[in-house]
C-alpha cells in the first residue's frame, strides 16, 4: 500500500472511530504524519500516536503504524486515542490529578507516574471499546507482543496483558507476555476486577491500581522499555494551565492499600470497605501541596517551565482565591433630564407639555386627547470620576532565616502576591524590591503593570545575610511621587536595619521619614514577631530591634502588625489588600497620611 492510500484510509476511519464513542463526539481531525520526522515536528516521539490536550489533537506517526503492522486497525487505534479524549483522562485537569494520586502511591518511584497513569487509563478505554464497540484491540496486542524486540517480558508487562486477557476471557498467554505464575494470575483478576468496579469512578481507582503495580516495578524498574511505544498519554497536557492544581484533594490523602483490601474488589469479608476507615486516611484535606511537588507533576504532565516560571504559577494560583474583587464605581443619577419616550396627552394636561412636532408626524390634524403626545422625561446615571489609584512599593525579606519560595511553601512571597495582584486589580502600579545582604537585591524595573514581573520578583530567593537596602528607598523617594504611593515592609526583626546609616553616611531614620512624606499614603509593616515583642524582656540585640520597631512607631506613624506564625501572613493580606485596595484613593489617603 503506497504512502497515500494509507493515509486516505486513516483519514476514512475517522468518522467510525468517532461513532465507537458516540455519534455525537466532535473532535479536530486526527493529525496523520507520513513519517516519523513530521510526526516529531507534532510532538510525538516514541510512540506510534498521541493525544494532546492542548487542542483535544490526536496525532499518529504512519510510518510508525506502519513499521509495526497495524495498517489495518486504523478504527482501533483512532478510536483509543479519541477515548483518552473522551473518557480519561480526559482534560488537563484530570491528567494531573490522576498524576498526583500516583506519585503519592510510588514511593521513592513516581518517575514512573506518567507511564503507570497511561496503562491504567488505557485499561479502561480498552476494555470498553473492546467489549462494547466491538473492536479488534486483542489483535493490537498480539502484534504488538510478536513486534517486541526485548529477549524476554518483564513481570510487568505480564501481569498488563494477563489482566487484559482476564477482562476479555482469553486463554493464558493468548495476549503473550510469558508465563504468568500463580502470583502474577491473582494480581491480574484483582486488576481486572478494579478496572470493572471502578469504570465510573476511574479517578478513585488509581492509588489501588499504582499499589497493584509498585511491587513489580520496584523489580524491574530499569525493563520500562517495552511500555515507551503505548505511552500516549506522556506528554499530554504540555502547554496546558491546569487550575487549582497547588491544592491536595482528598483522595489523595488516602493511604494506598493494595486491591485485594479493598472488599468493593476482592469480595472478601474481612476487607475494609472502601472508602478507607478515618484511620486509613492522612489528615489535611484541602490543604495545598508544596511548590516543588506542584512543579514535579506539572513536569510528569509534560509540561515543561523553569524553576522560575513554575513558582511564578503556583503563588498566583494560590493568591487567586484571596484577592479584592474588581472595582466597581457606583454611578449617581445626573441632576440633567434626558428625553425618553412618548406618551399621550390628555384633555387636563398642562398645554404646554404637548410635543407638537412628534403630534403632527402621528396626524397632519391634531385632536386633543387622541392624536395629540408629549414627551416623557427620565435621568441619567452619571460617570463618576474615576479615583487615583494608590501605588505600592513592597519590599520583602529573602534573607537565610526565609524559605526558599521555589521549593517550600513561603508565606511572605505568597503575602506579597496577594497584595501586589489586588494593587493591580484596581489600577495601581507596583514597584517590587526583594532584599537581603547588602548587594543581594532584585528589583521590578521601577513601578509596573505586569503580573510576571512583579511575581517574578518575589518568587526569587537569596538566603543571605540581613540588611535592609537603604538605597532603594531612599532613591525611590528622593522627590514626591506623581501618585500616592504606599510602603509595604514584609519582614522580621531584620527590619531594624532598615534604620541603620546607608553607604552614604545618611541616617536610615531620616531616609524612612523622607519616604513616608514624598508617597504619601502611609507605611505598614508585617513582621514576625515574638508575642511579647511590645515589652522589655528580650535579650539585647534583639530588645534593640524591637525598640527600634517601636520608635518607628510611636515617631514616624509605621502601622505595624506582628505575625505570631508565617500562616497569619494570608490574613493580613487579604485584610491589608481590602483596606487598601476597596476604599477610594482619597479616603486611603487621609486614613494613613504620616505624622507631621
Amino acid at each position: 500500500m503506497t504512502d497515500d492510500a494509507l493515509l486516505q484510509r486513516w483519514r476514512d476511519a475517522w468518522p467510525a472511530a468517532l461513532a465507537a464513542w458516540s455519534k455525537y463526539t466532535r473532535l479536530r481531525d486526527a493529525r496523520l504524519c507520513h513519517t516519523t520526522m513530521a510526526a516529531a515536528k507534532e510532538g510525538l516521539q516514541g510512540s506510534f500516536a498521541m493525544i494532546r490536550l492542548l487542542d483535544q489533537s490526536v496525532v499518529v506517526n504512519l510510518q510508525g503504524v506502519r513499521e509495526l503492522g497495524l495498517q489495518d486497525y486504523a478504527v482501533e487505534i483512532l478510536a483509543h486515542e479519541i477515548g483518552h479524549h473522551v473518557l480519561a483522562p480526559a482534560s488537563a485537569a484530570d491528567q494531573f490529578r490522576l498524576l498526583a494520586r500516583l506519585r503519592r502511591a510510588l514511593p521513592t518511584l513516581e518517575a514512573h507516574a506518567p507511564m503507570v497513569a497511561n496503562l491504567y487509563t488505557d485499561l479502561y478505554i480498552n476494555d470498553r471499546l473492546q467489549r462494547q464497540a466491538g473492536l479488534r484491540i486483542d489483535h493490537i496486542y498480539r502484534i504488538l507482543e510478536q513486534a517486541r524486540t526485548a529477549p524476554a517480558s518483564s513481570r510487568v508487562w505480564t501481569l498488563y496483558t494477563r489482566i487484559y486477557e482476564q477482562l476479555w476471557q482469553l486463554p493464558k498467554g493468548d495476549l503473550g507476555g510469558g508465563a504468568a505464575d500463580q502470583a502474577i494470575d491473582t494480581d491480574a483478576w484483582l486488576g481486572a476486577r478494579l478496572i470493572r468496579v471502578y469504570a465510573r469512578d476511574w479517578m478513585d481507582g488509581a492509588i489501588k491500581f499504582a499499589t497493584l503495580l509498585l511491587p513489580y516495578l520496584a523489580e524491574q524498574q530499569q525493563q520500562m522499555e517495552e511500555f515507551y511505544r503505548l505511552a500516549d498519554t506522556r506528554d499530554a497536557a504540555a502547554g496546558c494551565d491546569p487550575s487549582g492544581g497547588y491544592q491536595v484533594e482528598e483522595g489523595e490523602l488516602e493511604t494506598p492499600i493494595h486491591p485485594v483490601q479493598d472488599r468493593r474488589i476482592s469480595g472478601l469479608d474481612e476487607a475494609p470497605t472502601d472508602p478507607a476507615p478515618d484511620a486509613q486516611r492522612t489528615p489535611g484535606s484541602g490543604q495545598a501541596r508544596e511548590p516543588y511537588e506542584y512543579g514535579e507533576i506539572l513536569k510528569a504532565a509534560g509540561i515543561t517551565l523553569s524553576d522560575e516560571d513554575i513558582a511564578v504559577r503556583y503563588y498566583r494560583e494560590r493568591a487567586l482565591p484571596h484577592l479584592v474583587s474588581f472595582p466597581k464605581m457606583p454611578a449617581p443619577l445626573s441632576t440633567e433630564l434626558q428625553p425618553e419616550g412618548l406618551e399621550p396627552w390628555q384633555i387636563g394636561d398642562p398645554i404646554e407639555e404637548i410635543d407638537w412636532l412628534a403630534t403632527v408626524v402621528q396626524s397632519p390634524r391634531p385632536v386633543p386627547g387622541l392624536t395629540t403626545v408629549q414627551r416623557q422625561y427620565g435621568r441619567e446615571a452619571a460617570r463618576r470620576p474615576k479615583p487615583t489609584p494608590v501605588d505600592l512599593d513592597l519590599y520583602v525579606d529573602s534573607s537565610g532565616s526565609m524559605p526558599d519560595p521555589r521549593f517550600h511553601t513561603s508565606y511572605l512571597a505568597l503575602a506579597g502576591a496577594i497584595v501586589a495582584l489586588s494593587a493591580l486589580r484596581t489600577g495601581s502600579r507596583v514597584q517590587v524590591t526583594l532584599w537581603s545582604g547588602k548587594s543581594e537585591v532584585i528589583v521590578t524595573p521601577g513601578f509596573v503593570r505586569d503580573e510576571d514581573q512583579v511575581l517574578g520578583v518575589l518568587t526569587g530567593f537569596f538566603g543571605g545575610g540581613t540588611c535592609f537596602p537603604i538605597h532603594r528607598l531612599r532613591q525611590t523617594f528622593a522627590a514626591p511621587r506623581d501618585r500616592p504611593t504606599h510602603i509595604l515592609m514584609i519582614s522580621d526583626d531584620g527590619i531594624s536595619t532598615m534604620f541603620d546609616n546607608d553607604e552614604q553616611g545618611n541616617s536610615g531614620w531620616d531616609v524612612a521619614a523622607r519616604a513616608l512624606v514624598n508617597g504619601g499614603a502611609g507605611g505598614t509593616m508585617a513582621l514576625d514577631l515574638r508575642p511579647d515583642w511590645d515589652g522589655d524582656q528580650q535579650a539585647g540585640w534583639l530588645q534593640k530591634s524591637y525598640d527600634a520597631i517601636k520608635r518607628a512607631r510611636s515617631e514616624q506613624g509605621w502601622d505595624i502588625h506582628a505575625i505570631a506564625q508565617a500562616e497569619s501572613l494570608v490574613d493580613f493580606a487579604r485584610a491589608f489588600s481590602l483596606r487598601h485596595y476597596t476604599n477610594s484613593s482619597a479616603q486611603s489617603h487621609a486614613k494613613h497620611r504620616p505624622r507631621p
